[in-house]
């Protein structure tokens, strides 16, 4: 599997705010001077590579005089908005070393949950790499809440693998890769070489959560492979403090941890769906309603036994079974007042109990992916 990040013509790379500021002493000029270096390298080699850094609230807090991350969200947007200013500048003057031009583009779940708002984002992403430029992406902090945050920066590096369809996502920490288990812990435990992304015994063996510095950890990232692995998108997690890990990387060296996709991409519609972090209500279906959807059918009110929620025609809606586990996720084709009064009912009935029929599927399979 290491030859196809050899051939990889497009990355995605992911840096944490351990490795941009020096595990919280200030930006690291001599780093992200490393990383521009290696990103122009690759350029030559032909590859287009989009870079997803975190470093901005940990910036402004060393700029502020912070010791340690607040806990109050104001607090965050304004160290945000702060280190955001010194990050921007920091890559725009390592990047011009090497003659290329960078772009800043500050994104929040909204932008990735709207459809219209996701197909732009997309477009530019596309339009900046035909122009060779390097797109820099972070979470937009300073406006960021509770309810649209991504929560990390490895969640939003494999969005955006998704997002333009990227050959592989590399994610640098300050870990050698992905170990049995937490090595800080337990001296026995061994890296894990390769394996595939949608193995789901990975997510036990993951260490606890990240620095004070950083929001994530290894489980993260685990789950970033996951959903990478949605447009077929290998996954690459690697020690940042290597000796030019990315130019080893790319060349196809056994480096740190590789997570491979194994199943066939979603199309890209159904990536968008899948790639949802806030659903907007949930509807609990019979066994027969469960089994019809795992063989490829739409849902039909008939099989909704509850509705949970308020949401409007069109918005991503859970599909669970009577024991609560998500099955599918899709969108629907009622609002949850209309979905409220047809369910459990056949979708003869549906024009009689609303004075309309829109469509007699509840959620039709072309808007539906099974998790």
């Amino acid at each position: 599997m290491r030859t196809a990040i050899r051939n990889a013509r497009r990355l995605v790379i992911k840096v944490g705010s351990a490795l941009v500021t020096n595990n919280g002493a200030g930006l690291d000029p001599n780093a992200i001077g490393d990383w521009a270096r290696q990103i122009a390298a690759l350029r030559e080699q032909g590859r287009e590579v989009v870079l997803v850094s975190s470093g901005a609230i940990a910036a402004g807090m060393q700029r502020l005089g912070w010791k340690e991350r607040p806990a109050e969200t104001h607090a965050l947007q304004a160290a945000a908005a702060v280190g955001q200013m010194s990050l921007a500048q920091a890559y725009e003057g390592a990047f011009h070393d090497y003659s290329l031009h960078t772009a800043q583009l500050l994104l929040t779940h909204e932008d990735m949950s709207d459809r219209l708002r996701y197909l732009n984002a997309r477009a530019t992403l596309s339009t900046l790499l035909s122009l060779g430029v390097v797109p820099i992406i972070n979470e937009n902090d300073t406006v960021v809440t509770d309810e649209i945050k991504f929560g990390d920066n490895d969640t939003l590096g494999a969005l955006v693998a998704n997002l333009i369809e990227a050959d592989a996502l590399i994610i640098l920490t300050d870990q050698q890769g992905l170990y049995t288990a937490d090595p800080r812990r337990d001296p026995e435990a061994t890296l894990i070489s390769e394996g595939q992304a949608e193995d789901r015994r990975y997510e036990a063996m993951a260490g606890g959560a990240g620095t004070g510095i950083s929001r994530g950890g290894m489980i993260t990232k685990i789950r970033a492979a996951q959903r990478a692995a949605h447009s077929g998108a290998h996954t690459l997690i690697a020690s940042g403090r290597e000796q030019d890990p990315l130019l080893r990387l790319a060349a196809g060296e056994v480096l740190g941890t590789l997570l491979y996709a194994s199943s066939s991409p979603m199309a890209a519609r159904k990536q968008w769906l899948a790639d949802h972090l806030q659903l907007a209500g949930r509807l609990t279906l019979d066994a027969g309603a469960v089994r019809a959807l795992r063989g490829g059918a739409s849902l039909l009110p008939v099989g909704v036994k509850q509705v949970e929620g308020e949401f409007t025609r069109g918005s991503a809606v859970a599909c669970c079974n009577e024991q609560g586990e998500e099955i599918a996720r899709g969108l629907s084709n009622y609002s949850s007042s209309e979905a409220r009064r047809i369910a459990g009912h056949p979708s003869s009935d549906i024009e009689s109990l609303l004075g309309y029929s829109e469509e007699p599927e509840l959620i039709h399979r072309d808007n539906l992916v099974l998790r």
